[in-house]
C-alpha cells in the first residue's frame, strides 16, 4: 500500500472514453501493428472545429478556424477537416512539407495559412499556389515581393504579425509602460509605420488582408491587450488606403488535461513537499521540475504545464472575445463587429484536444532494489520518451491500465507507485521522471494507453534511435456497435473503413 496515492487521471471525453473502454480492441491492434502505437479519433477533430466556430456564432464573428499542423503530422486529422465548410476551416502551415502535405490532403490555397520561419522554397510555393502568408519580419515581406516580381507571380494575401504589444502599467497618469513578453515570431508593433511603408512600396506584388499575433502565455489580459492593439492598426492601415479585413490571434488556448483540480493541485503541493525534503521523493533522483531547495526554501519556477484548467479551447476563446478591451473599454468581440472585421484563430492543441492516444506494451515489471514503498517498481514499455513527450512539454498525467486478456485478479490487488522507463539504452531515457501512481502493478503483456496526446506528444519528438521502431499511427471510427481501423496515410473520409463509398 502506497497510502494516498497522488494520482493525475487524465480528463476523458467520448469518443476517447468509449476506445479506453474496448481493451481487447486496442490490444488487437499492438499485437497485429506493434508497440507503440498512436490512434487517432479524426471524427472528434470535426466536432472541436465545429465547437470553435459555435463560439464565433454566439459573437456574430465571421472568419476561419485553421489548425495547428505542426501539433500532430497525421493525414487522417488534416483530410478530415479538409472535408469541413472551406469558409470554416482552414490549415495553418509552418514548413515546405507541411504546405505540401495540406494540399495532397485536400486543402485549396485559399484555405491555408502560412506561418512561422519561411526558406525560399517555403515562401515560392506558398506564393505560386495562392496560399496567405503570415509575414514575421520586413525581411520576409521583401524576400517575398523579389520571388513574385522575378517569377511573375499572382499578388499575394499578407498578413502582418505583430509582438511586443505597449501597454500602461496601473494608472495612466503614472507614465510607467510595459511591455508583452518578447518572442522570436512576428514584427515589434513599434515599428508598424515602418511596416506599412514597406507594404504600400509592394503593392504590385502583395495584398495586405489584415494583421495577427501569437502569443506564448495563458495570459488572458496580454491577448485582449494585443488584440485591441491589432484593431488600432487596422485603423491605421485604412487610414493609408490598405483595405484589410482580418485580425488573426493565433492559438493558445489551451487543453485540461487532468480531470479533477483537487488531485492537480495536492500533486503540487507534495511536489513542493518532496523538493523541501519533508516528505519522500516523489520523482527520479529528486528531480524537480525546475524547482530546488535553498536552505530550507523552494527556488525557481515549476516548469508545468497547467494540466488542469477549467477554462480552455473554445471555452476560453469565449473568454477572451467577452473581456473589455483596457483602452477602448468594449469587449474584444465588439470591436471586432464594429469593424466588420473577420476573426482568425490557429489553434493546434485545442483543436486535437480528445483525438487519440499512444499506447504502448508493457515488457518488464522489476524492482528498483530500494526496498519496499512507493517507487519501488521499475516498469519497462515499448516505447521511448521521444514516443510520447508529455514531460518534454511539461505535461504529467496518468496513463490508464488495459489489462491483457485474462490477466485478472485486479480488484484483488493495490494501489502502486512506478516509474515508467523507455526501450533505449539511455539512463534518461524516462517516459516519466515522476513516479506513477497505478490502481494496481501492471504485468508483462499489458498495455498502457497515454490519452490525449495528439497534440505535441504523439509525434513531435519521435526518432529512429537504435534503431528502436517509430510509433505507427491508425485511425479509428466507430461504425455500428463496433471500431473499424485503418493506417493513417489511408484514411479518407469519403470512404468508410472498406473503401467503399461512405
Amino acid at each position: 500500500m502506497v497510502g494516498v496515492p497522488l494520482y493525475l487521471r487524465p480528463r476523458l471525453e467520448p469518443p476517447l472514453t468509449g476506445l479506453l473502454d474496448a481493451g481487447p480492441f486496442l490490444h488487437s491492434l499492438v499485437e497485429a501493428l506493434g508497440s507503440p502505437l498512436n490512434v487517432l479519433l479524426p471524427e472528434r477533430i470535426a466536432e472541436n472545429a465545429e465547437r470553435f466556430r459555435a463560439v464565433y456564432r454566439r459573437h456574430h464573428l465571421a472568419g476561419r478556424v485553421y489548425f495547428a499542423h505542426k501539433a500532430n503530422r497525421s493525414s487522417s486529422l488534416v483530410r478530415r477537416l479538409a472535408a469541413e465548410d472551406p469558409a470554416a476551416v482552414g490549415v495553418d502551415v509552418a514548413s515546405l512539407g507541411e504546405l505540401r502535405h495540406g494540399l495532397g490532403c485536400g486543402f485549396t490555397p485559399e484555405r491555408i495559412m502560412a506561418t512561422g520561419p519561411k526558406d525560399p522554397e517555403f515562401l515560392w510555393l506558398a506564393a505560386r499556389v495562392g496560399a496567405t502568408v503570415n509575414l514575421d519580419s520586413r525581411g520576409e515581406l521583401e524576400q517575398l515581393a523579389d520571388l513574385v516580381r522575378k517569377y511573375a507571380l499572382p499578388r499575394v494575401d499578407v498578413l502582418l504579425r505583430l509582438s511586443e504589444f505597449e501597454s500602461a502599467a496601473g494608472p495612466e497618469a503614472s507614465g510607467v509602460r510595459v511591455l508583452s513578453r518578447r518572442s522570436r515570431f512576428g514584427s515589434s508593433a513599434g515599428e508598424v509605420g515602418e511596416l506599412l511603408s514597406a507594404v504600400e512600396r509592394h503593392r504590385d506584388a502583395v495584398e495586405l488582408t489584415g494583421v495577427s499575433y501569437h502569443l506564448d502565455t495563458t495570459g488572458l489580459a496580454e491577448k485582449v491587450r494585443a488584440l485591441e492593439r491589432c484593431v488600432l492598426v487596422m485603423d491605421e492601415c485604412r487610414a493609408r488606403g490598405l483595405a484589410p479585413r482580418v485580425v488573426d490571434i493565433g492559438g493558445g488556448f489551451g487543453v485540461g488535461y487532468v480531470a479533477d483540480a483537487g488531485e492537480w493541485e495536492r500533486y503540487t503541493t507534495a511536489l513542493t513537499e518532496a523538493v523541501l525534503g519533508t516528505r519522500p521523493a516523489l520523482t527520479w533522483r529528486g528531480h524537480g521540475y525546475g524547482l530546488r531547495n535553498e536552505g530550507g526554501t523552494v527556488r525557481g519556477a515549476a516548469a508545468l504545464y497547467p494540466a488542469h484548467r477549467p477554462t480552455a479551447g473554445p471555452g476560453y476563446l469565449d473568454e477572451l472575445l467577452s473581456l473589455p478591451a483596457p483602452s477602448l473599454g468594449r469587449p474584444s468581440a465588439t470591436l471586432l463587429l464594429e469593424h466588420l472585421y473577420d476573426l482568425y484563430t490557429e489553434p493546434g492543441r485545442a483543436l486535437v484536444d480528445q483525438c487519440g492516444l499512444s499506447l504502448a506494451r508493457v515488457l518488464d515489471v522489476r524492482r528498483t532494489g530500494e526496498g519496499k514503498g512507493p517507487g519501488e517498481y521499475l516498469v519497462r514499455l515499448g516505447m521511448n520518451a521521444g514516443d510520447v513527450s508529455f514531460e518534454e512539454h511539461g505535461v504529467l498525467v496518468d496513463p490508464v491500465l488495459l489489462s491483457r486478456a485474462g490477466g485478472g485478479g485486479e480488484n484483488d490487488e493495490e494501489s502502486v507507485g512506478v516509474y515508467l522507463v523507455g526501450n533505449l539504452c539511455l539512463e534518461a531515457d524516462l517516459i516519466t521522471r515522476r513516479m506513477v501512481f497505478l490502481p494496481r502493478l501492471p504485468r508483462t503483456g499489458d498495455l498502457l494507453a497515454f490519452a490525449n496526446t495528439a497534440g505535441y506528444a504523439m509525434d513531435f519528438h519521435a526518432h529512429h534511435a537504435q534503431r528502436q521502431p517509430v510509433a505507427r499511427t491508425v485511425a479509428v471510427v466507430k461504425e455500428g456497435g463496433s471500431w473499424r481501423w485503418c493506417l493513417d496515410e489511408e484514411y479518407w473520409p469519403i470512404t468508410n473503413a472498406g473503401g467503399a463509398l461512405s
